[in-house]
């Protein structure tokens, strides 16, 4: 799965914002809810098998 299409099923609004020859540039928008689920999401392709830290809003990581 390309980060595209994780922050998409994180629930973030993902918006084209230019294309330039064959480069395409993206912004993406949400809640900070989403966020989280898009980096826990981002942590457990890199690691199979692990679960992501869940971290609540306002708190820094260890």
């Amino acid at each position: 799965m390309n980060l595209i299409e994780m922050a998409r099923k994180a629930g973030m609004q993902v918006l084209l914002d230019a294309q330039i020859g064959r480069e395409t540039y993206h912004s993406v928008c949400g809640p900070i809810s989403s966020l989280q689920r898009f980096a826990e999401e981002v942590v457990k392709s890199m690691n199979p098998g692990q679960t992501a830290p869940a971290f609540q809003e306002g708190e820094q990581e260890p």
